[in-house]
């Protein structure tokens, strides 16, 4: 019986505006909305995953804060854990750099208009990320829901 385990990891952070908006991000490769975030590569944790992915998609060089959810969240027969950090504020001193090839847009958006507009995997991630961060704890997900 083989007991090892080839999981796919990624990591992502959620952002906010002033006004307590949601940063998402266009990809350009896929026909729905992300947060910011991607894969964590060979011999990268988590948190340097996120770091390097917040500086290639938004041209930012920022240290994720807390760790806000991790989730087991098998997809087409691979193994996957996923992981979303607290991002922090994003003012007008924080300039946006969207690399074109891979992100065609950012928006800010209201908790519900993220909702509406993430995958349903991703949706319950980012609600129950922000519950997270709203009670002050980690909360460890299946497919996105509270175990």
């Amino acid at each position: 019986m083989d007991h090892s385990s080839r999981a796919l990891s990624g990591a992502g952070a959620l952002f906010f505006d002033e006004a307590g908006r949601v940063l998402l991000v266009e990809p350009t490769y896929k026909p729905y909305w992300e947060i910011p975030g991607g894969a964590v590569e060979h011999g990268e944790t988590p948190r340097e995953a996120c770091r390097r992915e917040i500086e290639e998609e938004l041209g930012l060089t920022r240290e994720p804060g807390r760790l806000l959810v991790a989730d087991w969240a098998p997809r087409d027969g691979e193994d996957r854990v996923l992981f979303v950090f607290e991002g922090g504020l994003l003012t007008a001193d924080d300039p946006i750099r969207l690399p074109p090839e891979e992100l065609r847009s950012y928006e800010f958006v209201t908790p519900e208009q993220a909702r509406e507009r993430l995958i349903p995997r991703l949706a319950r991630r980012v609600t129950e990320a922000l519950r997270a961060r709203e009670s002050g704890e980690t909360r460890y997900l299946e497919h996105g829901v509270q175990a």
